[in-house]
């Protein structure tokens, strides 16, 4: 999603990215809580929703953990490959990479008894990409046909100007109740992965007859329904009896818990009052202790997460090249991970995860070293660095140890003051970052939306994608990703990397390492998984 953000164009991508995770502890009187008797939710940590849960508007990991549940795309990601698998699509087919034909199911209805048609994709995806609405997923669909005239114009602050020529992208035909076309404005290979992300749900009626309603009572077609919000406390979510897909779950639902510190999620889930860590912190992975504790209760699996630090390109102090590199080249990842992270995490040299196609080692060459001579020459090479550098980050995600330790790494190698920034919560976090309000280098993360070196690249780097946080833009990556995106097989893969390496000699984004899904769980569930996006497989769960 996201990113973690997701998000982004993970972030489900986000989306965006934030790895975040969220909440209050305590089991609940209303049958949720700590499961065990067959009848209970099943509690998850969580993190606030940036925004009411519609799925054009989420791009972060706390509100698309919940969207992920509640609606059922075209493609579903296969468990263990991560490969796209038909879903509500019966098939999808392009001779020229540019017109897609799209076949639907004809049993598939929303969780209102209204029917799942081709209409509901169309509708939802004008919507989305329709300016005044400000989706913060409308940039996904800027390779179909029309969706200029549908953005509009904006300001310099990302206002919209005036009204769009129209409300309808050109590009999208309904055929009939089980069939519609997608005409691209230029060739992608990657469109029948990419519409496996949340961003491309489909909506229903009461959707666009109130949509600022509809975001806090969402009504889905996917395996859980929205059952209820308390704000920064819990989301709950009911199965959905109905639910026509393949797999359907064996829990009576699920209660996300939203935490605002994860060592107290960490604290309820050793007492039996959480059933789902996602996110070991660092106090529980000093030492190696959570696995004493947890025993065989632990998850490690690697996942499509990659952490990151960015620079808000959009401040003039931070327009030197040379500077970036040698705050790059101040830290000491691979110490980090080893004091931090009990050695759970990969040194990151590039951009790339390591779980998609087309992922090299190396695309960051020396940049990504620790190397405090080369630094501090880089350093004054730039003119040096006035006044205190600020690391700003989500409090409520677990950031604060390897925060604090990049900022010693880069105080004792540069000597620049460096301190931490903590942002109470994901959401106020991901609003500052969104409204470029961010005065120095700032925690980015992403979670893969689709299993695509695109997805690593274009919605987080590409002039104007929505997941862009620092605002870089550099000619040659879009031209690049343009050429890459029309080429199918090898070839495009070998375009993908060489846009990758333009962000080496221009760092705008720091890699720092990739991410593992590192979880736990309580002894009242069975069958604990998680997918390749690092979520729980809520479908595979159960109740011991």
């Amino acid at each position: 999603m996201r990113g973690l953000r997701k998000a982004a164009p993970a972030i489900v991508g986000a989306a965006v990215v934030a790895l975040t995770l969220g909440a209050c502890g305590g089991s609940s009187d209303s049958g949720s809580g700590g499961g065990g008797d067959g009848a209970a939710y099943v509690t998850v940590n969580g993190s606030e929703p940036q925004n009411p849960l519609v799925p054009a508007n989420t791009n972060e990991t706390g509100g698309g953990n919940i969207i992920d549940n509640l609606f059922t795309m075209l493609v579903k990601y296969n468990q263990e490959t991560a490969a796209p698998e038909n879903a509500v699509a019966t098939s999808i087919e392009s001779s020229d990479q540019v017109n897609w034909d799209i076949k639907i199911r004809d049993d598939w209805k929303f969780q209102d008894g209204t029917p799942v048609t081709a209409k509901s994709f169309v509708d939802a995806w004008n919507w989305a990409s329709y300016g005044p609405n400000a989706a913060l997923n409308s940039y996904f669909f800027e390779p179909i046909e029309g969706f200029a005239d549908v953005q509009g114009k904006f300001d310099d602050e990302g206002n919209p100007v005036g009204t769009p020529k129209t409300k309808e992208m050109s590009g999208l035909k309904v055929v009939s109740d089980t069939e519609f076309t997608v005409k691209l404005s230029r060739p992608n290979s990657q469109f029948p992965v990419m519409v496996g992300y949340s961003g491309f749900a489909p909506m229903p009626e009461s959707f666009f007859k109130d949509p600022k309603a509809f975001g806090k009572n969402p009504v889905g077609n996917g395996p859980f329904q929205f059952e209820s919000w308390d704000p920064k406390v819990s989301i709950k979510l009911k199965a959905w009896a109905d639910y026509p897909g393949d797999e359907k779950p064996s829990i009576p639902g699920v209660e996300f818990k939203l935490y605002q510190d994860l060592e107290a999620a960490w604290t309820d889930l050793q007492a039996g009052n959480l059933d789902v860590l996602d996110t070991i912190p660092d106090s529980g992975l000093a030492g190696g202790q959570y696995k004493s504790i947890l025993g065989d209760r632990v998850v490690e699996q690697p996942a499509g997460i990659f952490q990151s630090v960015s620079f808000p390109l959009y401040d003039k102090k931070f327009d030197n090249v040379d500077l970036r590199k040698a705050i790059s080249m101040a830290i000491d990842r691979q110490q980090i991970i080893d004091n931090v992270f009990n050695g759970t995490r990969e040194v990151a040299t590039g951009w790339v995860s390591p779980v998609v196609n087309g992922y090299k080692s190396g695309v960051c060459g020396e940049w990504c070293n620790y190397d405090p001579t080369k630094a501090k020459q880089l350093l004054d090479q730039a003119g040096g660095f006035d006044g205190k550098l600020t690391l700003a980050y989500n409090a409520d995600g677990g950031h604060q140890g390897w925060v604090d330790a990049t900022c010693v790494s880069i105080k004792n190698a540069l000597g620049i003051d460096c301190v931490g920034k903590p942002v109470p919560d994901f959401a106020t976090f991901r609003t500052q970052v969104v409204n470029k309000e961010m005065t120095g280098i700032f925690r980015t993360g992403w979670q893969m939306d689709y299993p695509s070196i695109e997805n690593f690249l274009v919605p987080l780097y590409k002039t104007g994608a929505s997941s862009n946080d620092g605002d870089w833009s550099n000619q040659k990556f879009d031209d690049l990703m343009d050429k890459a995106s029309a080429t199918p097989g090898e070839e495009g893969i070998s375009l993908f990397q060489q846009g990758e390496a333009v962000l080496a000699e221009d760092m705008p984004v720091i890699p720092m390492w990739y991410g593992a899904v590192v979880a736990g769980y309580s002894d009242k569930v069975t069958n604990v998984q998680f997918t390749p996006f690092s979520r729980v497989n809520l479908l595979t769960i159960q109740n011991a």
